[in-house]
C-alpha cells in the first residue's frame, strides 16, 4: 500500500505546502507593468503670519502719546533707567501704514543727574519731553543726512567729562533737539525762546563714555545711522524721559 503522500500525487491532487492561507497576488496573465503606486497627497507649505506692528510706540502712556504730533513718522525714543540715572537706551522708530517699526536698541547716556521736567541752565539734567529733530551738524563731513547739516571747526570738543574721559570727538556728529531753540537754524545758534535761564544747546551727539551735561549721546556708528535715517519729510521727533515718566 502506498504512503498517504504518494497516494495524493498518484491521483493528481496538488500537495499543499502549508496549512494556512496567503495574500499572494493572482498570477499575471500578460506582460503589463505593475500598477504605479498612488501618489501621496502633499500639503501646501505653512507660512507664518507676518508680525503685527504696534499701532502706538511701546512704552508710551496715553499722556505722552498725545504729545507726539500726528504727522510724525519717525521717533527717537530715549528711555532712562531711572530719574537719577545717566544711563539710557535709544530706539529709532518709523511709522508706516501697518504701524510703528522699531530699529535695534542703542545704549545711550543722558545727563549726570538724570532727568527733569523743568530744565534750567546748569542743572546737569536732561529735559523730558517730545521735541522736533530738524537740524544737524558736526566736525566731520556730512555722512549723508537729509537734514540741513552745518559742518565746521566750531564743533571741536575739548576737555574731559565727569568721569575723567576725554571729550574730543563728541561733536563729530550732532543733531539739535528742539528744546528752547529756534528750529531751522544751525545747532550752534544760541537763540533761547524761553530765556537763557531755561538752558539750551541740548543735542544728540557722539558718546564719550560718560554722563553728559544735558544732552543724549550715542556711539559714533549709531550717530551715523541716525543721521542717515532722519528725514525732514517724516517730521522726526525725540521722545525722552525715564521709563516711568514715558509710561504716563
Amino acid at each position: 500500500m502506498l504512503p498517504r503522500r504518494q497516494m495524493l500525487y498518484a491521483v493528481g491532487l496538488p500537495l499543499l505546502a502549508a496549512a494556512g492561507c496567503t495574500d499572494a497576488a493572482p498570477p499575471r496573465t500578460d506582460d503589463a507593468p505593475p500598477p504605479a503606486p498612488e501618489p501621496t497627497p502633499t500639503r501646501p507649505p505653512v507660512t507664518a503670519a507676518p508680525a503685527r506692528l504696534p499701532r502706538d510706540i511701546p512704552g508710551l502712556g496715553p499722556r505722552i502719546r498725545a504729545r507726539v504730533p500726528a504727522g510724525a513718522r519717525q521717533a527717537l525714543v530715549v528711555t532712562g533707567t531711572s530719574r537719577r540715572s545717566s544711563d539710557s537706551t535709544a530706539v529709532f522708530y518709523e511709522r508706516g501704514p501697518e504701524g510703528w517699526r522699531a530699529g535695534p536698541d542703542w545704549p545711550a547716556h543722558n545727563a549726570l543727574r538724570g532727568w527733569t521736567n523743568h530744565h534750567t541752565a546748569g542743572d546737569l539734567r536732561t529735559p523730558t519731553g517730545v521735541y522736533g529733530l530738524t537740524d544737524a551738524g558736526g566736525l566731520d563731513p556730512d555722512p549723508g543726512t537729509k537734514l540741513p547739516y552745518d559742518h565746521g571747526p566750531a564743533f571741536t570738543a575739548t576737555g574731559r567729562g565727569y568721569e575723567g574721559e576725554p571729550l574730543a570727538g563728541s561733536f563729530d556728529y550732532v543733531v539739535a533737539i528742539n528744546y528752547n531753540r529756534k528750529p531751522g537754524t544751525t545747532p550752534l545758534d544760541w537763540t533761547r525762546p524761553l530765556g537763557d535761564g531755561r538752558g539750551g544747546g541740548i543735542w544728540v551727539h557722539v558718546d564719550h563714555g560718560g554722563p553728559t551735561s544735558g544732552c543724549v549721546s550715542l556711539a559714533k556708528p549709531h550717530m551715523r545711522t541716525l543721521l542717515r535715517s532722519l528725514d525732514p519729510r517724516k517730521h522726526p521727533v525725540a521722545v525722552m524721559g525715564p521709563a516711568d515718566w514715558l509710561a504716563r
